[in-house]
C-alpha cells in the first residue's frame, strides 16, 4: 500500500487528527537535529538582506544575519510579530476573509493560541531560543488520564475516562497474550525462560490477577481507578469498578484515541510559554528592534544580477505602493501567499511554490465563568477526544485549582470535512457548533459559557491556510527545488522542512537557508 493511500485510509476510519499524527510518524517529522547556536563566520562587508515575513522563520533569519554583520529589514503584513505564532487575548480584534470581525472579550490573563500551542521536548532549537531570549515555559499537559474519550455511538454517547479505556484495553490484551503464552502458542517464537518473564510482565503491566485474568479487583483498580475511591474513617474502603468487556471496547473504537499520547511528537514532556505562545514571537522581535516594518503587504518580488526589489502596499499609509531593495532576499511567506504574488524565480522553484496546498484547520476558544472541568470532574489539563465535529477539547495547563474563569480550546479540527464545513460558517456559528458538541461531553456548557472566538485558518488573510501539506510524491518532485537558492532569493518556513506545521521546522529551515546564503555571498565577493 502506498503511504498516501494508507494516510487516506487512516483519515477515513480514525479521523483527521489521527491522519495528521500518522503523517508525522511516517517520516515527515523526527527529532530536531539542532545542537546549538550557529556561527556565520566571515565578513559580509555590509551586504543587505530583505526578509519577507516576521514569523519565526523570518525573525530567526533576521536575528542571525544581523549578528553576522548584515544589514537586514523585514516586511510584515500584520501589526505584530510572530505570524502563526499568535495569541489572542482580551481586547484584541481580528477580521477574517469575508469581512467577519471578532473582538475578543476574554478576561485578563485568559487567551487562545489559534496557531501553535505546544512544544515537544525534542524540538531543541525553539527551546534554545526561548532560553536565550528569556521566554518562561511551563508544562503543557498532553495526557490526562482523567480526561475523556467520546464517540456518539459508543456507550450511549457517554464519555469515558481515558484511564479506564486505556487500562481495560491493555488489560484485556495482556490477558489474551497470557492465555496464548500458557497454551504454548508462542513456543516457537519465545524461549521457555522468556515466556516466564513475559507472563510476569503481563501480570504486572496489565493489571492481571494471580490467574492471569483481567477482572474487577485490586490488580485492575491499580490502573483503572475505583468506582468509589478509598477514604478515611468508617466506610472508607474503596469499591472496585467493573472493567469494560473487550467486545465493547473494540466496537466502541475509543482505543483510537490512545495513540494521541503515544506518538513521538506528543510524548511528555511538552511545554508552552507562560502567558501564551505569542510570547515567543514578541521575544524574537525584541532582539531585532527597528528591523520590522509592519503593515507591509508584499505584492511583487523581482530580482536581477545586482539585487532584489520588493513591491509592497503600505497598509498604514492608505495603501500607497512602495518599493524596498536589498542585495539578497530570504522569503519566509507561506507558499499559499507566495503562489499568488508576482515573483520572478526559476520555473522549477515556481512549480514547487505552486505544488503545496495548505491544511484547513479551525480552532475555537470558549470562556466559562468557572472552571467546572476542574471543580466538577477533576480534569486538570489534558485533552478529551471525540468523533463530534469539534474533534477535541483541550483544558488549560495553567491556573490550576484556582477559583475563577477559564478558557477551553473548545474545538480543534485538522483537515477533512469537519474543517471545511466549519470554515464555511460564520464565527458565531462555529462557536455555536463548539457549544452544542461540547455540551454532549460537559453538560455545564449551557449554564457556564460567557464568550468565545473562532479562527478558521483558510480565512486568515496572512496565510490562507494553516501549514503546508506535503506528500511523498510532491517532496520527491519539488522539495529540493523549493529549498535551493534561486538567484538571489532563498525560501524559509515550516514548509521548507521535514517537521511540517511545527515552529521547530520554521526555525531550522531559516538556519539552513541563511547558512547556505552566507556561503554564497562570501563566495561571490
Amino acid at each position: 500500500m502506498r503511504r498516501r493511500d494508507l494516510l487516506l485510509l487512516i483519515g477515513a476510519t480514525a479521523g483527521a487528527t489521527a491522519m495528521y499524527q500518522a503523517m508525522t510518524r511516517l517520516g515527515f517529522a523526527a527529532e530536531s537535529p539542532y545542537r546549538g547556536p550557529i556561527t556565520l563566520e566571515g565578513d559580509p562587508k555590509g551586504a543587505s538582506v530583505i526578509i519577507l515575513g516576521a514569523g519565526l522563520a523570518g525573525m530567526t533569519a533576521a536575528y542571525e544575519l544581523a549578528r553576522a554583520g548584515y544589514k537586514v529589514q523585514i516586511l510584515e503584513y500584520n501589526t505584530r510579530p510572530g505570524g502563526r505564532n499568535w495569541t489572542i487575548r482580551g481586547g484584541d480584534t481580528y477580521t477574517e476573509l469575508g469581512g467577519a470581525a471578532q473582538q475578543c472579550l476574554f478576561d485578563d490573563g485568559l487567551y487562545l493560541n489559534p496557531g501553535p500551542w505546544r512544544i515537544p521536548y525534542h524540538h531543541h532549537a525553539i527551546l534554545d531560543y526561548c532560553r536565550r531570549f528569556g521566554v518562561a515555559l511551563e508544562p503543557f499537559i498532553q495526557l490526562n488520564h482523567n480526561a475523556y474519550l467520546h464517540a456518539t455511538e459508543a456507550f450511549g454517547g457517554r464519555p469515558q475516562r481515558i484511564r479506564e479505556i486505556k487500562a481495560d484495553f491493555e488489560g484485556a490484551i495482556a490477558e489474551l497474550l497470557a492465555k496464548a503464552t500458557r497454551k504454548g502458542a508462542l513456543d516457537e517464537a519465545v524461549s521457555k525462560e522468556d515466556q516466564e518473564i513475559l507472563l510476569e510482565a503481563l501480570r504486572a503491566q496489565g493489571g492481571l490477577d494471580k490467574d492471569f485474568r483481567y477482572k474487577a479487583g485490586d490488580d485492575a483498580a491499580d490502573f483503572r481507578g475505583y468506582a468509589r475511591d478509598p477514604g478515611g474513617g468508617l466506610a472508607a474502603a474503596p469499591s472496585n469498578g467493573e472493567p469494560i468487556g473487550l467486545h465493547d471496547l473494540l466496537t466502541s473504537r475509543l482505543w483510537r484515541g490512545l495513540q494521541n499520547f503515544a506518538l513521538y511528537d506528543f510524548q511528555t514532556t511538552m511545554f508552552q510559554p507562560v502567558g501564551g505562545m505569542g510570547r515567543i514571537g514578541e521575544a524574537f522581535a525584541r532582539q531585532i528592534p527597528k528591523v520590522i516594518r509592519y503593515g507591509a503587504k508584499v505584492t511583487a518580488i523581482q530580482q536581477d544580477d545586482h539585487g532584489v526589489a520588493v513591491v509592497f502596499e503600505d497598509l498604514h499609509g492608505g495603501g500607497s505602493v512602495e518599493e524596498a531593495t536589498a542585495d539578497w532576499c530570504v522569503c519566509a511567506l507561506p507558499l499559499s501567499i507566495l503562489s499568488q504574488i508576482d515573483v520572478n524565480v526559476s520555473a522549477p522553484m515556481k512549480a514547487a511554490i505552486d505544488a503545496v496546498p495548505y491544511a484547513s484547520v479551525v480552532k475555537t476558544g470558549l470562556q466559562f465563568r468557572r472552571r467546572f472541568w476542574e471543580e466538577d470532574e477533576q480534569i486538570f489539563g489534558g485533552i478529551s477526544y471525540t468523533n463530534l465535529p469539534i474533534r477535541q477539547i483541550s483544558y488549560p495547563s495553567t491556573g490550576f485549582n484556582a477559583a475563577g474563569k477559564g478558557v477551553l480550546l473548545g474545538g480543534y479540527t485538522w483537515g477533512g470535512p469537519n474543517s471545511y464545513e466549519l470554515t464555511a460558517m460564520s464565527p458565531a456559528d462555529r462557536i455555536k457548533v463548539a457549544l452544542d458538541c461540547g455540551a454532549q461531553i460537559h453538560p455545564q456548557y449551557a449554564s457556564e459559557f460567557e464568550t468565545g472566538i473562532s479562527v478558521a485558518w483558510h480565512r486568515v488573510p496572512f496565510t490562507l491556510g494553516c501549514a503546508g501539506e506535503w506528500t511523498d510524491e510532491t517532496r520527491r518532485q519539488h522539495y529540493g527545488n523549493l529549498c535551493q537558492i534561486d538567484g538571489r532569493i532563498v525560501l524559509a518556513g515550516e514548509h521548507a522542512s521535514y517537521i511540517p506545521a511545527w515552529q521547530e521546522g520554521a526555525i531550522l529551515s531559516a538556519l539552513d537557508a541563511i547558512t547556505r546564503l552566507h556561503k554564497r555571498i562570501l563566495a561571490s565577493r
